[in-house]
């Protein structure tokens, strides 16, 4: 779709957003479902904080604002909002129900098509969140290793076995705090540290931002090997996106385990496990993982909709290639304005961080002076180039040109050491505080 957001003279008009919010408050604690989405992760006074709807890569909010967005769900809208293809097959199948007293034959359509693309999907098993097949994994590698440990390193989920490594940890037992620790990406040592006989599985995201180096994950696959231990890769955010068949196609490494959401669905909620068949047989009879909506129908539709569109359309290219545009882009404008030393964008193509550098100031206060004024001019942005197949090249000279706008006038903050004065309202708040050991601050 063309892009039709401009420059505006004046901040959103966000009325019935901060009435909603006022209704939220007196019925829901905390009022959002996941703190991504939630008020903390936006300029609070001055950023919407309900929508309306979406088309492609633009948003609307209650008030009637429209924005370019980089957000894209949090990951989930990878080819973009109420995307044709993808939601013609849930109205299609939408005719012939949603869910069933016995199995549906899309469970085996799509487990076929992620055996075909998947390079360890041995056995499929399909779940609706990512947290949901995270603790599935770990538990079936605990049932097959007969050992205990757990070694994490990202985010992965809610569930207690994972959410003890944080700060918001209240409510999870001592003793299931004790039998996980996070390691650190690119440190082999951290991990060498922790790795034991008692480990029976290194869960991790392939890539968040950094790239692997000195042969990390392949380093990782090995010590894992050697050690007994299950190697699970986490890609929530790399499956579909920067491959097709993910980090493993990508790096070339087989994980014993993977566990996939986010992306392959365009939106629609579904999740899954793939890995080799040895291990995932104990799901027969020795495992429970098990779920009364694993097997509904229209988010199966979508997702095998939405792979067929990734493949036929080589969409991880195109995600590449429009979010080098604007990594490269926003890189060369702050070099331009002698602002490499407190600002840079980096990451993978497909999903790309601007970060502030510690001498230019609060980064939460850095990072909401910049949201701030992209609302203003029309871009809903949480620091992140979260790449859409629906991002046009009319999209990425927009966002550039607004960048070229609003680069300077964050130079002249610092410069003037006034951030904060600048704020409109509340800065963002960070998800996590970092712990002894704890895993890096994220938030799904």
């Amino acid at each position: 779709m063309p892009n039709t957001v401009s420059s505006n003279e004046n901040y959103p008009d966000i009325t019935k957003s901060d009435e909603l919010y006022a209704r939220a408050q007196k019925i829901m604690t905390p009022v959002t479902q996941t703190l991504a989405k939630g008020p903390g992760q936006y300029t609070k006074g001055v950023s919407p904080k309900y929508v309306k709807r979406a088309k492609g890569s633009h948003i609307w909010d209650v008030d009637g604002n429209e924005y370019l967005d980089f957000q894209m769900g949090i990951g989930p809208i990878s080819l973009g909002y109420a995307y044709e293809r993808v939601d013609n097959a849930i109205k299609a199948q939408l005719e012939d129900g949603i869910t069933f007293s016995m199995m549906h034959e899309l469970e085996v359509e799509l487990s076929e098509l992620i055996h075909e693309i998947i390079p360890n999907a041995e056995s499929i098993r399909i779940s609706k969140t990512g947290a949901d097949v995270c603790s599935a994994a770990v538990r079936v590698s605990r049932a097959f290793t007969g050992r205990d440990k757990v070694l994490c390193c990202g985010y992965h989920g809610w569930h207690d076995w994972y959410i003890g490594t944080t700060s918001r940890d209240k409510g999870i037992p001592q003793e299931t705090k004790d039998l996980t620790a996070a390691f650190e990406y690119n440190n082999l040592d951290s991990l060498k540290a922790l790795l034991d006989e008692n480990v029976a599985c290194v869960i991790l995201e392939p890539f968040i931002f950094d790239a692997p180096k000195d042969n990390f994950l392949h380093e990782v696959e090995r010590l894992c090997k050697e050690n007994g231990t299950l190697l699970i890769f986490d890609e929530m955010w790399t499956g579909f996106r920067v491959a097709v068949g993910g980090a493993q196609e990508y790096f070339g490494i087989t994980p014993d385990l993977a566990v996939y959401s986010k992306a392959f669905a365009n939106g629609m909620p579904i999740a899954l496990l793939t890995g080799r068949r040895d291990v995932m047989e104990l799901f027969e009879q020795d495992v429970f993982f098990f779920t009364t909506f694993g097997g509904e129908a229209l988010s199966m539709a979508a997702a095998i909709a939405t792979i067929a569109e990734m493949r036929e359309k080589n969409v991880p290219a195109r995600l590449a290639e429009q979010g080098k545009k604007l990594k490269d882009g926003y890189n060369e404008i702050a070099a331009e304005l002698g602002l490499t030393q407190y600002t840079k964008c980096y990451g993978y193509d497909c999903r790309s961080i601007v970060t502030f550098d510690p001498s230019a100031g609060n980064g939460m206060e850095l990072k909401a002076f910049m949201q701030q004024e992209l609302f203003k001019r029309g871009i809903m942005w949480g620091g992140f180039h979260n790449m859409c197949f629906s991002h046009s090249d009319e999209d990425v000279a927009y966002t550039l040109a607004t960048y070229r706008e609003v680069l300077p006038l964050l130079k002249e903050a610092i410069e003037a050491g006034d951030v904060a004065a600048r704020l409109l309202g509340e800065p963002v708040e960070a998800v996590f505080r970092k712990v002894t050991n704890a895993a890096p601050a994220k938030a799904k």
